[in-house]
């Protein structure tokens, strides 16, 4: 028995072993939970697009899936639409994505460790300046290998002698061959991160102070620094300036009339006047004065050093310095704002960014195009790239270098390189090195032509400049082949690029179909208007100025100027200027005293002047007038409208002055804008309460001693009208929260329906909702919409 059941089983194993299929393991399909027509769109797909908006939209603003649901519905069917028409076929469609794609591969081709290394790197440096100084001895990047040897020895028997003993600056003033800092020895002064090539920055950073770095390489030649000093990072500062500019060419009577000139302008600034209000006025950088002479933030290096130092030497804000001289001309530099060195944390998307753009992006590209060779075999036709690299000439090295097609039979669409299975031919490598071509960039060559010798005197090899574009083609090729797989190997940037595509032809076929429709069919508005009067109303609304004070004695104030008609009287003047005995016309004295009227009246836009004029008993009453006329000339040459000037002529003696003040012309200001009165009113409280402080008229705020509000209000928008229980024409005085109030309801404005061009605003939003409705309703009938329950459900739970 037990021989007939072992048997059996023999049997029954061998059959199996040879007549078994092998199995094969399938995957099963996705699961789909939308169909649009005959498209459909897989559960996963759905839940990715749910799941990546959830994470990047505002808490508030999160949606649960079956109301992202309808919205992703709603969008594949615009997409449908769009795909219908063909709008993902047409060149300018496939550019833009070609151009999005390259953009967000950028960071799937990017070794992302080493750029964090990098960034790291980066802020450690920022920590402080190093005092460098360099000698460099130039090569062609393309030099022939005796010609890099040459200037290698030539550098290191420098860095010897300086080992040796030998000034360092008697050193680079002897040989460096870099015009711009052989005469001061070499000096770089002070650098920081991201001022220099990589190389450089690298042995500026990993040198001692007093030590001598080993040769750098750079496109240009060698290099050796020595570093002299390190310092604390400066940080960074925000400055304002005035500049008087002055040619570095100007004569002796050009330098002294720009000298004069600044002298002057410190002097206003010495009398208290306001830096902003002069540098509007006088400033010569036309790019800064629009704004108070405000610049960029910056870190040392970024500006001249003369400009730096007297910047950084600035340690309070408001603090300005004397005149400082640079070759743009005189400055007068003002502290704005100093900051230390930001958290890592802070900076780190920023660095990131940097070291992806500046020099150490070779770097990268070097590690993702090694990364990118074990990938995709490269295999070269030798002898064919020996053939192609003999047909480069010296006009390579001027980057003017031309072939004729076709090529010779030995080239003609021949390839010379294999990626992976794609092969490139030599006509696609010569217009790749047509397109890339440049001039040689190392400014100690001449780049002369003509000669015999001509490659000996461009101090470059044309077959090495051409052996490094095609060491460049084929990084290029091997990076655009890695780019065109990555929707294929990386499940995110292929959900990404599906993103960004349907977004694109969203917007297209939401224009073609909603927005511009709405926008240019007025007679679509005004019949969804007439259709729907009742929803566009106004509420009653009270017309009200509201005035919030610190105590009553500036509330009265307030009032009180206010209860006149515009342009209100702002209890503001300036000084008045004194004509002598007869006098009308405006002397360069006379002059000077109205800058003052000319920069309040170009800072603050709603002023008003009443310039006044009298004379004494001895004078003329046409003298009065005539006083009157020369200033307001003035004004208006200078850029004041005659629609922003009163004129009052007493015509004879002013009323309650002293003899010697009859022969003044005087100013009082006024405004059109309630908030100016709350303005003149915070600044003089302030100067009451701190008299150290300067006249500052900034705009006020809810902290501000005193604030005015005018508007038109229905019930609910404002706190302060709406604790009025009965709303009629008139004032009302209350205390709330220590401050003293004034509610002046000037009107009340019944409830009314809004007229088309007030409602037009509402209307076209809401004509635009219709009209997308309509459109999805036909969507939906030209691709019906078949729903996957269960799977929404699994979602839901």
């Amino acid at each position: 028995m037990r021989h007939f059941t072992g048997g059996i089983l023999l049997a029954l194993f061998v059959t199996a072993c040879k007549t078994a299929a092998p199995v094969v393991q399938q995957t099963p399909p996705e699961p789909v939970i939308l169909t649009l027509g005959n498209k459909a769109f897989t559960t996963d797909d759905f839940f990715q697009s749910f799941t990546k908006n959830q994470l990047s939209a505002d808490s508030a603003q999160r949606t649960d899936v079956k109301n992202y649901f309808d919205l992703y519905t709603n969008l594949k069917l615009k997409v449908l639409a769009a795909e219908s028409e063909g709008r993902d076929t047409t060149e300018a469609f496939r550019e833009e994505m070609n151009t999005y794609r390259k953009q967000l591969a950028q960071s799937y081709l990017t070794d992302k460790v080493l750029v964090e290394s990098l960034a790291a790197e980066a802020y450690q440096r920022m920590q402080e300046d190093v005092n460098a100084s360099h000698i460099f001895i130039p090569v062609s990047e393309y030099a022939q290998p005796s010609d890099t040897l040459v200037a290698y020895q030539t550098i290191m028997s420098l860095r010897k002698q300086a080992l040796e003993g030998t000034d360092f600056t008697k050193l680079a003033r002897e040989n460096s061959k870099d015009v711009k800092t052989a005469q001061n020895g070499g000096s770089l002064g002070y650098i920081a991160a991201f001022e220099n090539v990589y190389p450089l920055e690298t042995a500026a950073y990993t040198t001692p102070v007093n030590g001598i770095s080993m040769p750098v390489r750079t496109r240009f030649g060698y290099h050796i620094l020595k570093v002299n000093n390190r310092r604390p990072s400066r940080g960074r500062v925000r400055v304002a300036h005035i500049l008087v500019r002055m040619s570095p060419a100007a004569d002796e009577a050009g330098q002294k009339a720009a000298q004069e000139r600044i002298n002057k302008v410190y002097a206003q600034l010495q009398r208290g006047e306001s830096f902003e209000q002069v540098c509007r006025l006088v400033s010569d950088d036309a790019t800064s004065k629009a704004n108070g002479g405000v610049l960029p933030p910056f870190e040392p290096g970024r500006w001249v050093p003369a400009f730096e130092d007297a910047a950084f030497a600035l340690s309070k804000p408001g603090d300005y310095s004397k005149p400082v001289k640079t070759n743009y001309g005189w400055h007068i530099i003002k502290l704005i704002e100093r900051k230390g060195l930001e958290s890592f944390t802070t900076l780190a998307p920023s660095l990131r960014q940097r070291v992806t753009t500046d020099s150490r992006a070779d770097m990268l590209r070097q590690v993702t195009v090694q990364r990118l060779q074990k990938e995709y075999p490269v295999q070269t036709d030798q002898p064919l790239l020996a053939i192609a690299i003999a047909k480069a000439d010296s006009n390579l090295l001027r980057g003017q270098w031309r072939y004729t097609e076709p090529l010779e039979a030995p080239l003609q669409n021949k390839p010379l390189v294999t990626i992976g299975k794609q092969p490139y031919t030599v006509n696609q490598f010569f217009a790749y090195v047509r397109q890339r071509q440049q001039p040689q960039r190392n400014p100690a060559l001449t780049l002369a032509s003509g000669s015999p010798a001509m490659e000996k005197t461009l101090g470059g090899s044309s077959a090495i400049a051409m052996q490094r574009l095609f060491d460049r083609f084929i990084g290029d090729q091997l990076i655009a082949t890695e780019e065109m797989n990555l929707d294929k190997k990386s499940p995110e940037f292929r959900a990404l690029l599906t993103e960004i595509r349907d977004g694109v032809l969203l917007s297209q076929v939401m224009e073609q179909n909603v927005w511009e429709r709405s926008m240019v069919d007025s007679t679509g508005q005004r019949q969804y208007f007439e259709q729907h009067k009742d929803k566009y109303r106004f509420p009653e609304r009270a017309r009200a100025t509201l005035v919030v004070a610190q105590n009553d004695s500036l509330l009265k104030q307030a009032v009180s100027m206010l209860s006149s008609r515009p342009p209100y009287q702002l209890r503001r003047s300036a000084a008045p200027v004194t004509f002598t005995k007869n006098q009308t016309a405006l002397s360069e004295t006379l002059r000077e005293s109205l800058f003052d009227v000319l920069v309040v009246m170009n800072t603050n836009p709603d002023y008003v002047v009443e310039v006044s004029g009298s004379h004494d008993a001895t004078e003329a009453d046409s003298v009065s007038a005539g006083r009157i006329r020369s200033v307001v000339g003035y004004l208006q040459k200078n850029g004041i409208p005659l629609s922003r000037i009163m004129e009052k002529d007493f015509q004879g003696v002013r009323p309650g002055a002293v003899k010697e003040a009859q022969r003044n012309v005087s100013f009082q200001y006024f405004s059109n804008a309630k908030d100016d009165i709350a303005r003149v009113l915070n600044s003089k409280y302030s100067a009451t309460t701190n008299p150290a402080r300067s006249e500052g008229l900034a705009r006020p705020s809810e902290t501000s001693p005193v604030t005015i509000l005018t508007g038109l209000f229905a019930r609910g928008e404002n706190s302060l009208l709406d604790g009025i229980s009965q709303w009629k024409p008139g004032t009302t005085t209350l205390h709330r929260d220590n401050k003293a109030i004034s509610v002046l309801i000037e009107r009340i404005e019944p409830a009314r329906a809004k007229t088309f061009d007030e409602a037009r605003g509402a209307v076209i939003n809401e004509y635009q909702a219709t009209l997308e409705k309509q459109w999805l309703a036909q969507l939906r009938q030209t691709y019906p919409v078949k729903v996957n329950e269960d799977q929404l459900r699994k979602l839901v739970k």
